[in-house]
């Protein structure tokens, strides 16, 4: 009887120990750091490739996973759906975030991808800041962090650009932050507190716009050095404001805060507040993996002013390079090499000037999208006896005046076929869809699907344009812009690096949609919500 009831109290003991045991929790690395370079085209890797130094971008393609033929599978190509594809793994016509803007076809109201007019601004100026993630309306991969860890898992977005940290951070952020032109400073807005942080608002003390914008920029080396770009006194290239020509030094910045987002300080600002972000949070210390959302937006904005062979953007690389190494090097110290996942990628890519390509004799143009619009509408009021019928023609698609059309009594079919009519005709384009009657386009693939994945029928034109190659809507005759389906748009990097990463790469295509469902796999929580994105099985052996 004794032995009995001694081995029942050692059962009933181990029973209860056992119980006390936390669950073993499913192997994760300490922090997740998302990296997207806006408007970096994938060759930009290799470009540069002799300039680089062996810690930056040399050092993820080295020591980690490179694919090498990355795809975007939307139209357009442009900031807001890129940065939400990324961490959705979904398309526009899901994800809801069809642009950057767009007019809601029920409402015909405008909106801008993260206005909100219910929050308000936090640290910083009402227009800049009443921002949210409200308009996006599926989870990120950061929001499944945050549910598959019962909200232990801290999330954070910083950028230059409101949408490149919000978008990524998600719904369930702890926080997002981004630049105020009209202050200089970092802010966020009452979707996500009442109050600055005190680390935010420290480091907006310092002042280092102002700072930044008094050095001006010039270059990193000799410039006999710069061999991969065209002559600095150039006709494609645009200036800053009260230069006589768009050269280096660029020595008479002022202080418009919003220079500051057009050279390379722009970046190293953006990676400083990351990494104060990263200290007094203290992320990827503690239980629960914590994930890091960077968007380095000065890559873009150069690239809409100077184009891809400009001394600037050779420039903006090579100490793009040399900021990431530091920014890696800071990740070793702070977390550990090794316990930490990064993914590097970027929204889009950037085409060549138009006029650059045209001396060369390659085929290429820039439409105005103002005066298509009048002129358009001009030929449907001489045809139909009524002004104003198109409301918009940007993103590439064309947008109806709803309310003229309902109230000129026209058939709005016929409006709709009188305009692909007009568009045809004209040299630049080379399919156009009624995207209401999409089965009758006559469009090759992938353009076909890249239209359908990009189409959201509340918040995307009714009739889709695609160029030719080489051309796009562009601000004017220097710098550049994106938005189109060709491989100069919309082929882009994807480095993966860190905990659990193999070396290697591939040249197999893989989708801007598989980066969350890799990084969902990598980390053993569910999809977003609305992913159609496949997992890249190399990654995650």
């Amino acid at each position: 009887m004794k032995h009995i009831l001694l081995l029942t109290a050692f059962f009933l003991l181990s029973l209860t120990v056992f119980a006390q045991r936390p669950a073993a929790q499913s192997p994760r690395p300490k922090l997740v750091v998302g990296l997207v370079i806006d408007q970096m085209r994938w060759d930009y890797l290799y470009r540069y490739n002799d300039r680089y130094g062996n810690d930056g971008f040399k050092r993820l393609m080295r020591d980690g996973f490179n694919c090498q033929n990355t795809m975007i599978s939307y139209l357009p190509s442009f900031t807001a759906p890129g940065h939400t594809c990324v961490y959705t793994g979904s398309v526009p016509s899901i994800h809801g975030i069809a642009a950057n803007d767009w007019i809601d076809n029920r409402t015909g109201k405008a909106w801008y991808c993260t206005e909100d007019p219910e929050v308000a601004p936090v640290g910083g100026s009402r227009r800049a800041g009443m921002m949210s993630p409200r308009n996006l309306l599926a989870t990120t991969v950061t929001d499944e962090l945050r549910l598959a860890t019962n909200m232990k898992s801290r999330v954070f977005g910083i950028s230059l650009k409101d949408r490149s940290s919000i978008l990524p951070a998600g719904h369930l952020a702890n926080g997002a932050f981004w630049f105020d032109d009209s202050t200089g400073n970092f802010i966020t807005s009452t979707y996500y507190s009442s109050t600055l942080p005190a680390w935010v608002t420290a480091f907006n003390n310092r002042h280092l716009p102002d700072s930044f914008l008094s050095k001006g920029w010039t270059l990193l080396e000799p410039e006999n050095k710069y061999t991969h770009s065209l002559p600095d006194n150039n006709p494609y290239e645009g200036k800053f404001a009260g230069e006589a020509a768009p050269v280096f030094p660029h020595d008479k910045l002022g202080h418009d805060y919003n220079t500051l987002r057009k050279i390379p300080a722009g970046n190293g600002i953006t990676l400083m507040l990351a990494e104060t972000c990263l200290e007094n949070e203290k992320l990827g210390q503690q239980d629960a993996t914590d994930f890091l959302c960077v968007s380095l937006s000065a890559t873009d904005y150069a690239g809409h002013q100077f184009a891809p062979n400009a001394l600037e953007m050779e420039d903006m690389y090579l100490r793009l390079d040399r900021q990431l190494a530091e920014f890696l090097h800071f990740l070793d110290s702070k977390i550990g090499a090794g316990n930490y996942t990064l993914f590097l990628t970027a929204d889009h890519g950037g085409a060549h000037n138009s006029n650059y390509l045209e001396s060369l004799k390659i085929p290429a143009g820039n439409v105005s999208e103002g005066g298509a619009l009048k002129e358009l509408n001009q030929g449907l009021a001489q045809e139909l006896g009524a002004d104003s019928l198109v409301r918009a023609l940007d993103n590439y698609q064309v947008t109806l005046n709803e309310k003229k059309i309902a109230s000129s009594g026209i058939d709005r079919d016929k409006i709709k076929k009188l305009i692909v009519r007009w568009l045809q005709a004209r040299p630049e384009v080379a399919y156009v869809a009624d995207m209401e009657h999409f089965e009758n386009a006559v469009v090759p693939e992938p353009i076909r699907t890249m239209m359908v994945n990009g189409y959201n029928r509340n918040r995307s034109g009714c009739i889709q344009i695609i160029f030719q190659p080489g051309w796009y809507n562009g601000y004017g005759p220097t710098g550049t812009t994106h938005g189109t389906w060709n491989p100069y748009d919309t082929h882009i990097p994807l480095l993966w690096y860190g905990w659990h990463v193999p070396k290697g790469e591939t040249y197999g295509t893989v989708y801007m949609t598989d980066i969350a469902a890799t990084v969902a796999a990598l980390l053993h929580i569910q999809m977003p919500g609305g992913c159609v994105g496949k997992v890249i099985t190399d990654i995650v052996k």
